[in-house]
Formats: C-alpha cells, sequence, structure tokens
C-alpha cells in the first residue's frame, strides 16, 4: 500500500511538502547569488573547513552570501541583494549597522589610537552612564560575553569560597566551560557534542531546569554553590519565560544560602531600557551584558554591587601574588571607551526603546496571526524587541521542552524561503530582532513572506 503523506507530519507539516519547499528555495537562492558562490570558491580554502568561524556553516543556505555593505536594518551582498535584517548579528547589532553616534566615534578615538592599557576621559562618562543605565554597580570591561561571564564565576567563587555554579538546562552563556553542562535523567553531565573537552565539568557545576523553584533549592541546600549564573529569559534556543515569581524566587532562595546571583543580559538587553534587570526590577549581585552595549563594537561589562565588590577587594588583597586568571591586554581599550560612551549616551535611549518596542508587538501580532489562520500548531513569543515563532505549542517551560520544541529541518526551509524573499532571521533559532532603524514596511514585508510560505506548507 501507498503510504499517506498526511501521516508523515513534522511540526504539523507534510514531509512532502516539505521537502519540495526546501528543494526549490534551495535553488533559486543558489541561482541567484552565482557571484558570491563562486568568490567562495576562490577564496574559502584557506578557513578551515571553508569559514572564517566555524558556526557560519550552521547558516542553512547553499552556500554562505558575501556582504558588501550594511546599515541601519538592511544588508547589501556582492550578488546586489539588498536584504531586510531581522538578525542584527544575534543581537550584536541590535540597535541597527554602524549607528552614526557609534561611527563618528569609531572615527574620533581611530586617530588618537586604538589600545594602551590605560583609561580616557570617555571611560570615567561611560562609566557614569553604566551606573545611570544599568544600576549602582563596580563595573569591568571585557572583549566578550564569555569572559564576562567566565570573570564573574571566578570572584564569585573566590568570594563564597564554594566550587559551584548553578546554570539551567539548555541556558545560553557563551562558551563559557562551567555553563557546559545539561540534565540527563536528573543528573548533571558535560553537555554531548563538547569538542576535546577532558575535564569533569560536574565538579564544578550543577544543572537544573529552568522555573524549577524546587530543584534549586535542593541543589543550594548541598552549600557548595556560589552563584547562579542565569539569562532573565531563556535565549539561543526556543525561548522560554520566566513563570510568575521564577525571579523572586531565585533572589529570596540565593540569599538564604548565601550564594551570589548573577544575571546575564547579553540577549535580553532587548527586553527594554535598562535590560530585563531594570524592566522588571531585579536586583542581581552581579550583572552581565555583552554584543551590542557598545554598537557592534566587541565589548561586553560586567558590575558587582558594592557589597560585593568589598568582599572581592578584600579576598583579592589577601591573595598570594601572581595571575589572578581575569583579564585580557586588549579588553578596557579607549575605542571599546569610545563606542560605549556613544551608544550609552546617544543610542540606548528610551524614544529609540519605544520604536523597537512598537514594531516588536506588529511583528508579533501578524506572525500570530499567520500562525492561527493556517491552524499551525505553533507559538510566538516576545520580550521587548525580541521575537520568536516556534515550531511547536506553547508556552514552553525549561530547556528540555524548548530541545523537543526545536525543528531544524523545518526551520532550515523556512529560513531560505524567508531570506528569498528578502528576510534574514538568526541561523540557530527562529530569532528575529527589531532595531531603531528598522522600518514599518520592512516588518511587514516580513510577515507577508511568513504568510506566503505557511499558506504554501499548511495548505
Amino acid at each position: 500500500m501507498p503510504t499517506d503523506p498526511a501521516a508523515n507530519l513534522i511540526a504539523g507539516v507534510r514531509t512532502d511538502r516539505l521537502e519540495k519547499l526546501a528543494a526549490r528555495e534551495a535553488k533559486r537562492f543558489a541561482a541567484g547569488r552565482p557571484k558570491a558562490q563562486a568568490a567562495q570558491e576562490a577564496g574559502a580554502g584557506v578557513f578551515l573547513d571553508g569559514v572564517p568561524l566555524h558556526w557560519m556553516k550552521d547558516w542553512p543556505m547553499p552556500h554562505l552570501p558575501l556582504v558588501t555593505k550594511a546599515h541601519g536594518a538592511r544588508i547589501t551582498d556582492i550578488d546586489g541583494y539588498e536584504i531586510d535584517d531581522f538578525c542584527l548579528g544575534d543581537t550584536g547589532s541590535m540597535f541597527g549597522h554602524s549607528p552614526a553616534p557609534v561611527a563618528k566615534a569609531i572615527r574620533h578615538q581611530a586617530a588618537r589610537g586604538l589600545t594602551y592599557m590605560l583609561p580616557t576621559e570617555d571611560a570615567l562618562e561611560a562609566g557614569r552612564l553604566l551606573c545611570e543605565r544599568f544600576g549602582d554597580f563596580r563595573w569591568q570591561i571585557a572583549t566578550t560575553a564569555t569572559d564576562a561571564n567566565r570573570f564573574a564565576i571566578r570572584v564569585a567563587r573566590a568570594v563564597t569560597g564554594r566550587p559551584k555554579i548553578l546554570v539551567f538546562n539548555g541556558c545560553y552563556h557563551g562558551t563559557v566551560d562551567d555553563a557546559m553542562v545539561e540534565l540527563a535523567n536528573g543528573a548533571t553531565r558535560n553537555r554531548e557534542g563538547l569538542l576535546g573537552q577532558f575535564a569533569d565539568l560536574t565538579q564544578g557545576a550543577v544543572c537544573v531546569e529552568f522555573n524549577d523553584l524546587a530543584g534549586v533549592e535542593a541543589a543550594l541546600a548541598k552549600g557548595d554553590v556560589a552563584a547562579i549564573l542565569t539569562e532573565p529569559v531563556m535565549t539561543n534556543s526556543c525561548m522560554v519565560l520566566p513563570e510568575a515569581g521564577f525571579h523572586d524566587g531565585l533572589r529570596s532562595l540565593t540569599r538564604r544560602y548565601g550564594a551570589l546571583l548573577i544575571i546575564d543580559e547579553t540577549h535580553t538587553i532587548s527586553s527594554g531600557l535598562g535590560g530585563y534587570t531594570g524592566v522588571h526590577s531585579l536586583s542581581p549581585d552581579m550583572f552581565v551584558v555583552g554584543k551590542c552595549v557598545a554598537g557592534g563594537m566587541p565589548t561586553a561589562v560586567w558590575g558587582m554591587t558594592p557589597e560585593t565588590a568589598a568582599r572581592y577587594v578584600e579576598v583579592n588583597a589577601a591573595r598570594p601574588s601572581g595571575h589572578s586568571g581575569m583579564g585580557t591586554t586588549l579588553s578596557a581599550n579607549p575605542m571599546q571607551f569610545a563606542c560605549l560612551r556613544a551608544t550609552l549616551a546617544e543610542v540606548m535611549t528610551a524614544k529609540n526603546y519605544d520604536h523597537m518596542e512598537k514594531l516588536a508587538a506588529r511583528l508579533s501580532a501578524g506572525l500570530r496571526k499567520v500562525i492561527d489562520r493556517v491552524q499551525a500548531p505553533w507559538h510566538v513569543v516576545r520580550v521587548g524587541a525580541r521575537v520568536e515563532f516556534i515550531c511547536a505549542p506553547g508556552p514552553l517551560k525549561n530547556g528540555a521542552e524548548a530541545a523537543l520544541a526545536h525543528q531544524p529541518q523545518v526551520e532550515r526551509a523556512l529560513h531560505v524561503a524567508l531570506l528569498n524573499r528578502g528576510s534574514l532571521i538568526a541561523p540557530f533559532h527562529n530569532m528575529m530582532l527589531i532595531s531603531p532603524k528598522t522600518k514599518k514596511r520592512q516588518v511587514d514585508r516580513l510577515i507577508a513572506a511568513f504568510d506566503e510560505v505557511l499558506t504554501e506548507l499548511f495548505a
């Protein structure tokens, strides 16, 4: 008997329709970008696996486009396509490509030196602005959020004298080793797929499901957890929102059991002015944000409350002389401070966030309308300027559910189809960002493209 194609579904989509769409859209992409393909074939062989950074292989296109310029919320590639950019460097360019105040600051500082291991007047003003935007913290500057998280973890262990960091299953904190653990049958283990990992990470980390306060308390009660490291909202997979009372519970439990609370806002800075922490009045002991904080210049900041800083100063003064294990010589360079100052003062503004919020609400509503019309078993999540469609019913409660909701075959086909219709979204998941430079017509084009593709898949 022939197989009924309707019986073979992925995320509610018939596999025969999905395969037909994927093949057609891949062919369309490749045919339309011959210059990029020829250039890649001629010059990319010098890079490991043909890409300058390994995760570029995660883009689902038949071959990578080559960008010639980006401005505002638009990218132009070597084949002449102008693309509405909703990926925005996976948050690195959340405020748009080359914001005018940042570009001006770069030009100004470039004539005065790029790095010299000494502060500037911009550094002092950036520090003041950091406190104004994010709260009363004692700040340090890093080059990436991975570095910032790594240093914050080291301080937490130093001031508490405890070895372990609590992270949530499926979390994202860059490439920090301590966060590369997962839950399997209720036990913490090294994440599968880690390359070159020889250490048992469970000696320094414990993993709990997001939104599970009972699990958090059980881990903290053992007395060996130095800090909880968490995003306010789980991102970089299928987005998971905190349940009511979850963050209050984390704060209460960490205080009860003597652990620190580290909030990593590297992605959730999209939530609004001051990040999710500012919008929802969280009170972490340490605060981390990277990617877009300097308008796209590689920069991250991490700060600690005055009370935590006093504990750090005491511990640091008592340690033997030698390398602390924190800091890189290119961090806190004058170019970072020039861009930080410009971004905090002129780009990361209430007016810009208001624009981002309004268009993100429009995008979210438009995507939901399409999903409802075609009766797809999908849902949409939004946190400020960050919107994500998820190819599964929702809401999701934790990392385990987020992993099961991920549908790579559907997502790859949909991403290429949207790009062929002029819209770029993030490659690792279905995340879309609104920048201050994003226009209403760009949002409407993305909704229309999404409508066209889902109408075909769910006809």
